[in-house]
């Protein structure tokens, strides 16, 4: 049997849903929350820690709705411990700062650009 020549076949690329927006994204664009096997959760940056796990967009609101409306913990079919919630709001707010520091990196730039000058 011979194979054709054709297109070459376009690599898989893992999808996964974010438990807060429920917006379907590639498994590099997500932070996984992983419910570990001795207790509590953690944030997972790798993806490939043991345990059940969740994941949430790197966006600051997604971070705060899965924590507020419990659907993080249901994900990951656990309550979570007080402690587990200043784990999770702890790197949300991670999330945020780093956020306005991209933000105010790129108004910087803008603004060494200066205004564009139209010649007429």
């Amino acid at each position: 049997m011979v194979k054709s020549k054709g297109k070459p076949r376009q690599k898989h690329i893992p999808q996964r849903t974010c438990v807060a927006c429920r917006e379907t994204k590639s498994k590099r664009e997500l932070v996984r929350v992983v419910l570990l096997t001795e207790g509590g959760v953690a944030v997972d940056e790798t993806g490939k820690r043991n345990g059940r796990g969740a994941y949430v967009c790197r966006q600051p609101t997604c971070w705060e709705l899965a924590i507020k409306r419990g659907s993080l913990g249901r994900a990951l079919r656990t309550t979570l411990t007080p402690e587990d919630l200043l784990v999770l709001e702890a790197y949300a707010a991670s999330l945020a700062s780093a956020l306005m520091v991209e933000d105010h990196a790129a108004a910087a730039d803008a603004a060494e650009a200066g205004p564009e000058q139209i010649e007429y």
